[in-house]
């Protein structure tokens, strides 16, 4: 059974109300994205409110940073975890669909970023809300770019995380809609492992330029992390 909290450097996640608990796919998008004087950020499917902690520790109080979730139990979470962290003045929770406040919002934001529900055409988890929050029925991906290109500031920047084979499909939804890609980080599990587990991907309106990587998180055993790997994540694991 997960534990119940997740313990940072700077704040402590607890996460007993919320149906997908921290992972690695949430710190590694929370450590790679910069957020680079950005003054509005918005997370989409907030969850816990990591991702949204994780940027708001990074942005140095200088961002208003807004995270969505349409699940309520997520939110009552996120909310609580904002209010016993140092940012509760910088954060706040919404409990709404990504599609309906796109339409009513007239806020545009210089930074998105989203951790998604990705699963396509897998069989569904156990439970109403671990489905909802694994799984891209209630945001399919043409309604989150959508979404995203209505919210995004012009010259912003829409950061997120998926594995390859859907990462594939986002990508040329994007392209078909005017989002280019403009960094890459290729994440592998182990050196001995070729195939590519995740792909961060930055998309932007109109980049001036393209780049990418690739990071490996563990060495030859579990748990015995590379040093690229400490290098991004130290900010925050209390281990690094």
């Amino acid at each position: 059974m997960p534990n119940p909290h997740f313990a940072f450097k700077q704040f402590t996640i607890q996460q007993d109300k919320c149906a997908m608990k921290v992972g690695t796919d949430a710190v590694l998008l929370g450590a790679w994205v910069k957020p680079n004087g950005a003054k509005r950020i918005l997370d989409i499917g907030t969850g816990t409110g990591v991702i949204a902690l994780m940027l708001a520790q990074r942005s140095h109080s200088e961002a208003l940073i807004d995270g969505i979730d349409i699940d309520d139990s997520a939110c009552l979470q996120a909310e609580e975890n904002v209010l016993a962290s140092p940012w509760k003045e910088q954060v706040r929770i919404l409990n709404h669909s990504l599609q309906d406040y796109s339409h009513e919002t007239t806020t545009r934001y210089e930074l998105i970023v989203s951790n998604p529900p990705y699963f396509l055409d897998s069989s569904k988890a156990v439970g109403l809300e671990r489905t909802a929050a694994r799984h891209a029925d209630l945001l399919p991906y043409d309604q989150l770019l959508e979404s995203v290109i209505r919210l995004l500031d012009k010259k912003g920047k829409f950061c997120v995380i998926l594995p390859v084979k859907e990462a594939g499909i986002l990508r040329e939804l994007a392209k078909e809609r005017g989002l280019q890609l403009s960094k890459l980080m290729r994440v592998r599990t182990r050196p001995d492992k070729e195939t590519e587990k995740r792909h961060i991907m930055q998309f932007e309106h109109s980049p001036s330029s393209f780049s990418e990587d690739t990071i490996v998180i563990e060495k030859d055993e579990r748990h015995d992390y590379t040093d690229e790997y400490k290098e991004l994540t130290k900010e925050y694991y209390l281990a690094f």
